[in-house]
């Protein structure tokens, strides 16, 4: 991990939140078991002044950069992934409006100060009728124009962290604009609710619960975004608090069977498996594995945190997404063949990790779509805009 620190500002919280991380990894087991959202640990994140990081240094913030997310989220994954992927989009979602500036002026403001003040905020887009939004369906959530306002009705899936946030950025079909739109929704709106419908075999403590929206209410200045089909990147970097997540999973894997490989002597040989050609085989393509994911999201994470190379940028984040999560997955098989069967008991944090990084597999954006982007690129064209010489 010393090779992508560059600061004393990323090795301080890289050391606070392994600190934090080793609280939260106590239980960790426990909750993911149960199904518990880690309520108490986002708080501890909020108060340390952890989840307003992305706020830019014009509002008062830290003003990470895409790397600094990417070292810090991967850091916390290694303790407690539900934790981390769950924090993770309070990054991804002011990054980009930040980054993008689409909001006005004054409610960019507004929501630096609320996330400087501990606020949580997520979007709230997937519909279980609509599917994955990152393929472009229509919401069946409808805001209808009311006086100065709209009313607002729907019900969206996979709100993750929803217990604990202040804001949902939900989109809806806004029917006097015929487009969809995106509104700025405070938890405690009359006709708001969550409703517990997470239960899955995956990522169980991220609080991915319905949001129910029965004709609520909200000032026309709720609305604020209405996207453009040509309003910037389909896939920006700070999606890649995704895969950092993913990455931090198969870190702690390969952790443990180097740990086991080096301590467990079974009395039929002489000495650790470490010792073993196929366990070192084992061991040696993780660390391979590892060493390809990690130069690939951080080298996209840089270059855009580069304003001058990222318009540069046209699959690399969506390619970093799919390669980091697929290698994941990976090591974590190769982790459990090392230990054996004992990875499959409920207790061990290997089974834990075998079920929770296939989460990654449904984390937008799907792996078909980004081969498919790739190939298309590939067949139009090399660069960014650049139109194959054929027509």
């Amino acid at each position: 991990m010393d090779l992508w620190i560059q600061n004393e500002f990323q090795k301080d919280w890289v050391d606070r939140l392994s600190r934090i991380g080793g609280r939260f990894a106590e239980d960790a087991q426990k909750r993911d078991e149960e199904g518990i959202y880690p309520v108490e640990q986002i708080r501890t994140l909020a108060d340390s002044g952890y989840t307003a990081l992305a706020v830019p240094s014009a509002y008062g913030g830290s003003g990470i950069g895409v790397h600094d997310m990417v070292l810090f989220q991967e850091t916390l994954a290694k303790y407690d992934e539900n934790v981390s992927l769950s924090v993770g989009w309070n990054f991804g979602v002011p990054g980009s409006i930040f980054d993008k500036r689409e909001w006005s002026g004054d409610m960019r403001r507004f929501l630096a100060e609320e996330l400087l003040g501990g606020a949580l905020i997520n979007r709230s887009v997937s519909e279980k009728l609509t599917g994955s939004p990152s393929r472009g369906g229509r919401p069946g959530t409808v805001a209808v124009r009311d006086g100065d306002g709209y009313v607002i009705s729907g019900r969206k899936a996979f709100t993750t962290g929803s217990p604990a946030l202040t804001y949902f950025l939900t989109s809806a079909w806004v029917e006097d604009k015929e487009q969809i739109g995106f509104f700025l929704l405070h938890k405690d709106l009359d006709g708001l609710s969550v409703e517990e419908t997470w239960d899955v075999i995956s990522m169980r403590g991220t609080g991915s619960h319905d949001l129910v929206l029965d004709e609520v209410r909200a000032d026309q200045s709720a609305l604020v975004e209405l996207p453009g089909k040509g309003s910037g990147p389909k896939f920006d970097g700070w999606l890649l608090h995704i895969p950092a997540t993913y990455l931090g999973i198969a870190q702690a894997a390969r952790d443990y069977a180097v740990s086991f490989a080096g301590k467990h002597a079974p009395n039929s040989i002489k000495g650790p498996i470490s010792e073993l050609p196929n366990v070192r085989r084992l061991l040696g393509e993780i660390e391979l594995e590892l060493l390809q994911a990690r130069h690939l999201i951080y080298s996209v994470a840089d270059a855009y945190d580069d304003e001058a190379r990222r318009p540069f940028l046209a699959n690399e984040v969506p390619a970093a997404k799919t390669t980091v999560t697929n290698a994941a997955i990976s090591i974590v098989d190769k982790a459990m063949r090392i230990v054996g069967a004992q990875s499959l008991q409920r207790t061990n944090p290997l089974q834990r990790l075998y079920r929770n990084v296939r989460a990654g597999l449904h984390n937008p954006p799907a792996d078909d779509m980004t081969i498919g982007a790739l190939a298309e690129a590939a067949i139009r064209g090399t660069s960014p805009g650049e139109e194959n010489e054929n027509g």
